[in-house]
């Protein structure tokens, strides 16, 4: 990988932790949701390309 790419990966990192830090109660309330939507998006994504 690029410099460049490392870089954005660091200030999506840092965005993301300091979001979550500040809206932690609103986000708290929303994993039931999160983890059922979660769940069929992992289905169809997660592993289908190894058969055969």
């Amino acid at each position: 990988m690029k410099s460049t790419t490392y870089a954005l990966i660091a200030v999506a990192a840092i965005a993301a932790f300091a979001l979550l830090r500040e809206h932690w109660s609103h986000v708290a309330g929303y994993w039931p949701y999160l983890l059922l939507l979660v769940c069929p998006l992992m289905h169809l994504f997660h592993g289908h390309g190894g058969h055969g």
